[in-house]
């Protein structure tokens, strides 16, 4: 799941999601430094390399197991799906397999498979290492703990022969052509003991059939990737790529202007304007697909009915929390936390997915009121008592802990507001601030939290985890959700848009889907900030966009921009720190994890992610 840029899965993919939030990738080129030995080698060796800094730290390496978007991204990278999305459009297109058919009664489809894959390590890659792929899912909790719900109606799954996979549904399933999945090889996956635990990250080369082959990684420090030479598709252009982990973002932007790095995202306003000025810089400022939103805790529990956590009672009602909602003035965090670069948000899709950008109507849309909001929470029996103070129903005051990321600073931003905002209410907001918000979060020990995912051109995923079904089994187990929401009018939605294959009349069910979000207010989507993003021309002198017209380069649906990046001929700089020959993107290299910093107020979420 890439797309699951985000706050991820209760357990494990929370847990990879927090990291990830406190960590920001940097493209690194060849130079000399004490935190890039690796990539000093591969300069040395006259190597191009495409060095990408980056603000989230490895979740883990497996795909079952994977939800930062960093991670993900690192399986988009070495590992073929079933199908890809088009970077001009977004619609499927081929990838492990050629094709695909249903059954006249939308239960039973059939891909074929394509003959000219190898895994990396020189043997075929089959249908029967997807079938594998999706049988382990299927039957092993701890290999659904990333991609679950993609399985949870499947019925049957078999290989009939090496070209043939054939999937048997329970009910029809709308997403079988965006089976956001990573296929991997059976002969490799079928020693591993214990899903839950193994996170594929002792031995190298990983094999894989993607564009790029994995070779190096150091928790925190790197990721290091090699071309895939026997890729279907061709080969990527650069010798190695690495994704170098930088926890300031201040000294990820330093590397890159000073050509120690090849391409740098999530860049704040502040940062996105200086590089505007810089020599052989373009500075890529596009919508992106992420949300930004502040969720409340619901009440943490279990599917088997069990409670757990301490989230205030107060958020339990409704008016509560449509209150809240209604003393944040959405304008001001987009013209001055993101200063421009976002838009205003509302509904749980961004409006670059056209097709389920959802808006509430006039009479339905909850806009910044106080006084409105001072009233609701008067109705609901939370009075102000003599000295302004909000006062719960146990008679002491009430004071929200708001969970958010410490290396955040548009979370410290937002926080800020929120205690201006709700204090004119009476109400107390501490921030609970931490480098790792799984914790909490995973124990439901918070009552609102900064959250974010980067969203799929298929939307199934980011709406499965608002499902009942997604909630762990027991308070110990993990599970899929996002925020503990289960609400069963959202859950007979989602049915329903799982089965309707009429892409219009399963659009307009996604849109009562994120309508109904709106309603309970159990999201606060603030704004879907834009892909801010720079890159060195003198070591990039090509790289796809996705979409092509005007879209973003780190965090894709797909491996485009990596692996189409072509690199720059030689500087004639005579700096020798510009003469880098790393090239930005994915293509070739190594992540490496170095830090994330105060200037990332943008970049992409642990949580989240997002999934991508």
């Amino acid at each position: 799941m890439d797309t699951h840029d985000q706050y991820g899965a209760r357990g494990t993919v929370l847990r990879l999601l927090a990291a990830a939030g406190a960590a920001a990738l940097t493209l690194t080129v060849g130079l000399v430094t004490p935190l890039n030995p690796a990539p000093q080698q591969a300069e040395a060796d006259g190597k191009k390399v495409l060095t990408v800094a980056v603000a989230q730290s490895v979740d883990s390496l497996s795909p079952f197991l994977a939800a930062r978007l960093v991670s993900t991204s690192m399986h988009r990278l070495t590992y073929e799906y079933l199908t890809n999305y088009d970077p001009k459009d977004n619609h499927a297109v081929p990838g492990l397999a050629t094709k695909w058919e249903p059954s006249a009664d939308k239960l039973t489809w059939t891909y074929t498979i394509r003959d000219n894959s190898k895994w990396s390590d020189g043997k075929q890659a089959t249908a029967e290492d997807a079938a594998w792929t999706f049988n382990t899912m299927m039957t092993d909790e701890g290999a659904a703990t990333a991609n679950g719900s993609f399985v949870a109606n499947f019925k049957k799954v078999t290989a009939p022969s090496p070209t043939k996979l054939v999937i048997e549904l329970k009910k029809p399933q709308a997403t079988m052509a965006a089976l956001d999945v990573p296929i991997v090889p059976k002969h490799v996956w079928e020693k591993v003991d214990d899903f839950s635990k193994f996170n594929n990250d002792k031995s190298f080369p990983v094999v894989g059939n993607g564009p790029f082959i994995l070779t190096g990684y150091k928790a925190d420090s790197y990721v290091r990737l090699k071309p895939n030479k026997s890729f279907w598709r061709g080969a990527p252009k650069f010798d190695e790529l690495v994704f170098k982990y930088y926890k300031d973002g201040d000294a990820a932007v330093a590397a890159l202007q000073k050509g120690e790095v090849s391409f740098v995202s999530g860049l704040t306003p502040a940062q996105a304007a200086a590089l505007k000025g810089e020599a052989d810089v373009t500075v890529n400022d596009a919508p992106g697909r992420r949300f930004y939103a502040l969720a409340t805790n619901p009440g943490a529990r279990s599917k088997d009915g069990e409670k757990f956590g301490d989230g205030h009672a107060s958020l339990l009602d409704q008016r509560v929390r449509q209150a809240l909602f209604m003393a944040v003035d959405r304008r001001t965090v987009v013209d001055k936390v993101f200063q421009g670069h976002a838009e205003e948000g509302e509904g749980y899709i961004p409006p670059r997915f056209s097709t389920y950008y959802w808006q509430p109507t006039d009479g339905q849309k909850i806009t910044y009121d106080p006084e409105k909001a001072a009233q609701l929470l008067k109705e609901a029996g939370y009075p102000k008592n003599g000295d302004g103070k909000l006062v719960g129903k146990n008679g002491k005051p009430v004071t929200y802990r708001v969970l958010c990321h410490a290396t955040d600073p548009q979370d410290k931003a937002v926080g800020k507001y929120l205690q201006e905002w709700w204090g004119k209410l009476g109400i107390g907001v501490e921030l609970d601030c931490r480098d790792n918000v799984s914790d909490p979060w995973l124990a439901g020990e918070y009552d609102l939290a900064f959250d974010g995912w980067s969203v799929n051109p298929d939307p199934d995923f980011v709406l499965s985890i608002h499902t009942c079904s997604a909630l762990p089994a027991t308070p110990k187990d993990i599970g899929a959700t996002d925020n503990f929401i289960c609400d069963k009018k959202f859950d007979e939605l989602y049915a329903q848009q799982l089965a309707e294959y009429d892409p219009a009349k399963r659009a307009e069910i996604v849109k009562k889907m994120e309508s109904r979000l709106y309603d309970t207010g159990y999201m606060n989507v603030m704004a879907y900030p834009n892909a801010v993003e720079a890159y060195r021309t003198d070591q990039i002198a090509s790289i796809t966009k996705m979409p092509e017209a005007a879209g973003n380069i780190y965090g894709q649906d797909g491996y485009w921009s990596w692996w189409s990046a072509t690199p720059a001929a030689a500087s004639e700089s005579s700096d020798d720190s510009s003469q880098t020959g790393v090239i930005i993107g994915i293509v070739a290299g190594v992540v490496v994890l170095a830090g994330l910093g105060a200037f990332f107020a943008m970049r992409h979420r642990a949580t989240a992610e997002d999934r991508e």
